[in-house]
C-alpha cells in the first residue's frame, strides 16, 4: 500500500480509548498518533497495554492552530454531520490523517474548518472513539490494499490475487492519425 495514515482525536479525555486507538494504529500500520487538546490525565495514562505508544510517534497539540502535518498530508474528519461523505462511498487520500472528536461530543467547528474532507460511519448513532477510528482504518486498508476481489457467492472459491510485475516494458503502437499518410 503506498502512502501513510496517522490517526488522531480531538479532546480525548478517556485513557482507554486512547489507548484502544494508539493499540489499533500500531496494528493497522500508522505511521503517526496526535492528539489536539487532550486532557493532561489522557496524555500521562499508559493504558495500551500493547506499549504501541513507544513503537509510533505520539504528538501533542494544545490547539487546531498549532496542529501540523506532514506536507501533502489530507485532514480527513469523522464526524455525524450532514455534509459528510458515507465511509463506504469515500476514497481515501494516499497520505491522510483522520482526525475523531471527543467523547459525548463533535469535532468542534475549528477542527472541522481544518478538515480536507469529512467522513461518517454509515450508523444510527455515535460508536465509541476507539472503534471508529478501527474502522476507518479498516476501510482504508481495505479499499487501498492489495487484495482478492471477493467471491460473488457466500463461500466461493477465492481468487489469488495476480503476481505483480515490477517494472514491466510496455509497448506503444504508433498510429498515424486519420488521413496522415506515410512519408
Amino acid at each position: 500500500m503506498r502512502g501513510f495514515f496517522a490517526i488522531g482525536a480531538e479532546g480525548i479525555s478517556k485513557p482507554m480509548n486512547l489507548g484502544n486507538l494508539i493499540r489499533s494504529a500500531h496494528a493497522f500500520g500508522a505511521s503517526f498518533v496526535f492528539l489536539v487538546n487532550a486532557d493532561y490525565a489522557v496524555r500521562t495514562a499508559r493504558s495500551d497495554t500493547s506499549q504501541a505508544e513507544f513503537q509510533l510517534p505520539v504528538y501533542d497539540f494544545a490547539s487546531v492552530a498549532e496542529l501540523q502535518l506532514p506536507r501533502g498530508c489530507r485532514l480527513v474528519g469523522c464526524e455525524l454531520v450532514d455534509e459528510a461523505v458515507e465511509l463506504p462511498s469515500f476514497r481515501h487520500p494516499h497520505n491522510a490523517a483522520y482526525v475523531f472528536g471527543p467523547e459525548r461530543s463533535s469535532l468542534s467547528p475549528a477542527m472541522l474548518a481544518r478538515c480536507d474532507h469529512v467522513v461518517r460511519i454509515p450508523t444510527r448513532f455515535c460508536i465509541n472513539l476507539a472503534v471508529a477510528g478501527a474502522v476507518v482504518m479498516y476501510d482504508r486498508v481495505q479499499s487501498l490494499g492489495k487484495f482478492a476481489a471477493r467471491p460473488l457467492h457466500v463461500g466461493g472459491p477465492i481468487e489469488a490475487l495476480p503476481d505483480h510485475v515490477h517494472g514491466a516494458i510496455k509497448r506503444f503502437s504508433r498510429r498515424r492519425p486519420p488521413g496522415v499518410e506515410q512519408t
